[in-house]
């Protein structure tokens, strides 16, 4: 086949001559030309025969030829300047075009700024639909959201609702809800095109805005979780519930690093739901990501050894200050579960959640502590108060059972006393008991629990009480439990050293909460028995005045030698 033969390039589109090349042409070839033209015409003019011939060609030249070429001059520049006009009138037009987009441009990038700026869902609707109408043009908007959020906008028309003589334009945001745009005129095409576009940022900023709302949302219930329970098995799993309620994660578990430095199961649930018992080993995936420090994907065989029949896995190291505390890790059976995920904010949560750990198990070790003391309390009572006593009535039988034959009056009398001193020790034992009953502060509220021991106590120990509450009582879980435990320490001693008749207690809520303890008993001298410990209760005054005062609270006592005694303390109210 033989080759073709190539085409000639296209001749290039003719170009226009300037309107300044024309004039300076006219200007420079005109007047010579004109000069030639007529020495011509007026030579071939003389070779006429007569003048009347002469007198014809002067008024057919300088009458016809003269104007026709100065007609044919003028309209050639006047073409030129309608041309440059044209152009300027379509410069005129592009430059308003591109202002207009410019404007646009800078009303589209003022939205996205202030829907990222927009604290919560609800101020990024409001700042949408005001957007909306900023940057079409609208006279009136609105836009709603699932969820029942929405909002109406109206623009630069002093009309507060749209009316009928208005063109409607309804667009559908992506993510779910509509926005409806006015116009007092038809909108464009472009106009159209403009609104669909800016229907798909609006989206994706409320979506962001929608992820802070849960994002701070999550934090709160997790900052709650931490403030509100002790209980290690509990904590961690209000702690991985929110966080997997968060990512829609199907199964949590949490491990925490004992005493030996081993990393152990502290509580797991599983893809059914169930509840794992902990003190197994950590797999290896928790251990990577103790090691690491930092937040990890594990995916198939990692996953599957974490939790059955997972396929991906994250972990959150668990640290603080002191050194590695535990892992945290969620598991899913999609594979890219936890694509994207959010994991600066997770990671934060782990912190939290380390805080807490750490908390609980110090309170876990104060209770120990606090058991401990308990103990060596009730061993030192016993020994110092009831194991004397019933020595002493041992001594008082084995004399009764001497003199019984010899002396039985004064046999009599040693029973007597005995059995005097048995009844006061009984009495002194069922007071411990009663001390040392547990008292259950979270179930009943501070104030059911107060009438209730007050009236216990008063019955127990045979004396009059009357319960006083006035004004708005609101206290911590830890301060309901400070002031609950001064007014057991305070009514202890009431019935172990004042032989009162009748003790009356009040509490009062107003600015603070403060507690009221008055008996009528014989009193004592506070300076002399500040340091000493309390045999009822554990407790001095002085350990008394410090627990309060840590809290932000005051403590004092009032009494004198056969006077009575009078104790108030006082907490802020939360």
């Amino acid at each position: 086949m033989p080759d073709s033969v190539p085409l000639p390039p296209p001749a290039p589109p003719p170009r226009d001559v300037r309107l300044s090349d024309r004039v300076r042409l006219v200007r420079n070839v005109l007047p010579p030309l004109i000069v030639l033209v007529v020495v011509g015409v007026e030579l071939l003019i003389t070779q006429l025969p007569d003048r009347r011939s002469e007198l014809i060609a002067h008024l057919l030249f300088y009458g016809l030829v003269g104007p026709a070429v100065t007609f044919f001059s003028v309209e050639w520049i006047a073409q030129g300047t309608r041309a440059r006009e044209h152009a300027e009138l379509e410069l005129r037009e592009l430059y308003g075009e591109l202002s207009a987009s410019n404007g646009q441009l800078r009303a589209v990038q003022e939205l996205m700024r202030d829907l990222s700026e927009a604290p919560d869902l609800a101020a990024a609707v409001e700042v949408a639909t005001r957007g909306a109408v900023r940057v079409t043009g609208a006279t009136h908007a609105t836009l709603s959201v699932p969820g029942g959020l929405s909002s109406s906008v109206r623009g630069g028309t002093l009309l507060a609702a749209p009316s009928a003589d208005l063109h409607a334009l309804k667009v559908v945001i992506p993510a779910g809800g509509a926005m409806t745009l006015h116009f007092a005129v038809s909108p464009s095409p472009q106009t159209v095109a403009l609104a669909e576009a800016l229907a798909g940022e609006v989206a994706n900023g409320l979506e962001a805005a929608r992820q802070r709302t849960l994002d701070l949302s999550t934090l709160f219930r997790v900052d709650q979780s931490i403030r509100a329970e002790r209980n290690m098995r509990r904590l961690l799993s209000r702690v991985t519930g929110n966080m997997a309620e968060r990512l829609g994660a199907d199964a949590r578990a949490a491990y925490l690093f004992d005493q030996d430095g081993v990393l152990r199961l502290e509580y797991a649930q599983d893809f059914a739901g169930r509840e794992e018992e902990g003190g197994s080993p950590a797999p290896a995936f928790a251990l990577r990501v103790a090691e690491a420090g930092r937040p990890l994907l594990g995916e198939s065989e990692e996953a599957a050894g974490v939790f059955p029949h997972a396929v991906s896995v994250l972990g959150l190291p668990m640290r603080d200050e002191q050194g590695p505390v535990g892992v945290l890790v969620l598991g899913d059976a999609r594979a890219d579960a936890f694509e994207g995920a959010r994991v600066p904010l997770l990671a934060f949560m782990a912190g939290q959640a380390t805080l807490a750990v750490r908390n609980a198990r110090a309170y876990l070790y104060s209770e120990e502590l606090a058991i401990s003391d308990e103990r060596a309390r009730i061993a030192r009572e016993i020994h110092d108060g009831v194991a004397q006593s019933l020595a002493f009535v041992a001594l008082k039988l084995d004399l009764v059972g001497r003199k019984l034959r010899s002396n039985p009056d004064k046999a009599e009398a040693e029973v007597g006393a005995a059995s005097a001193l048995l009844r006061e020790q009984i009495r002194e034992v069922r007071r411990s008991i009663f001390a040392l009953r547990p008292v259950d502060l979270e179930r009943y509220g501070l104030l059911e629990t107060v009438r209730r021991y007050v009236a216990d106590f008063g019955e127990q120990n045979n004396i009059r009480t009357n319960l006083d509450v006035t004004g708005q009582i609101s206290l911590s879980p830890g301060d309901e439990a400070v002031m609950f435990r001064l007014l057991q320490e305070s009514l202890n001693n009431v019935a172990k050293h004042a032989r009162a008749r009748e003790v009356g207690v009040s509490l009062h809520g107003c600015g603070g909460v403060t507690l009221r303890v008055q008996d009528d008993g014989v009193g004592f001298d506070p300076e002399a028995v500040s340091g000493r410990i309390s045999s009822a209760g554990g407790l001095g005054l002085v350990q008394m005045r410090e627990r309060l005062e840590a809290r932000g609270g005051s403590y004092r006592i009032l009494s004198a030698p056969g006077q009575g005694t009078v104790i108030e303390a006082q907490l802020p109210q939360v």
